[in-house]
C-alpha cells in the first residue's frame, strides 16, 4: 500500500486517518504524519453469523462471553459486542451488507485460554464442537472449534 492511505483510495482520509467505512469494518486512530498517534491497538473483530439470537447465545452461553453491546443497527440487525474475557479486544456478532458470503469461514485469529485441556474438556461438556482436540505443535498446543455457523476458532494457551 502506498504511504498515506493512497491504496485504500475511498476508504481512509489520509489526512485525519479516520474511517469512512461501516464501523463494523474498520476503526483506525490519527495517523502520524498529522502529529497523532500510529494505530495501537484491535478495538473489535466482526464475526459474520446467520442469526445474530443464536449466536449470540452460543458465545454467551457456551463460551462465556460478555454482552457489552446489544443495540439495532438497522431494520435488518443489531449491533452485538462481546467482551472475551479481560482483553479490551472485543468480538461483533455482525454481517456487513455484502458479507453474506463469509459466514462460515472461520475467525482468522487466535482465542488464549489458561489451561487448554480443562478448557477443551468444559467446553465440550457444554456441547462446543471441536474439529481438532488439544494438539501439541512445536510453537505450542491448540485445539480448534467451530461455532453454530461453522466458523472455525483456534484456542491455545498461553
Amino acid at each position: 500500500m502506498a504511504e498515506g492511505g493512497e491504496g485504500l483510495t475511498g476508504v481512509i482520509d489520509a489526512t485525519a486517518g479516520a474511517a469512512l467505512l461501516d464501523p463494523a469494518v474498520l476503526v483506525l486512530l490519527p495517523s502520524a504524519r498529522g502529529g497523532g498517534r500510529m494505530i495501537k491497538a484491535i478495538k473489535f473483530v466482526s464475526i459474520p453469523v446467520r442469526d445474530q439470537d443464536a449466536s449470540l447465545r452460543f458465545f454467551t452461553e457456551k463460551l462465556g462471553f460478555r454482552v457489552l453491546t446489544d443495540q439495532p443497527y438497522n431494520d435488518k440487525q443489531r449491533w452485538i459486542e462481546l467482551r472475551v474475557g479481560n482483553s479490551p479486544t472485543s468480538l461483533v456478532l455482525f454481517t456487513a451488507d455484502g458479507d453474506a458470503d463469509f459466514i462460515g469461514r472461520g475467525f482468522h485469529g487466535s482465542l488464549v485460554c489458561d489451561k487448554l485441556e480443562k478448557t477443551y474438556e468444559e467446553l465440550v461438556a457444554k456441547g462446543v464442537e471441536f474439529i481438532a482436540p488439544p494438539t501439541k505443535a512445536s510453537w505450542g498446543s491448540f485445539a480448534v472449534f467451530k461455532d453454530i455457523d461453522g466458523n472455525r476458532f483456534v484456542i491455545s494457551a498461553g
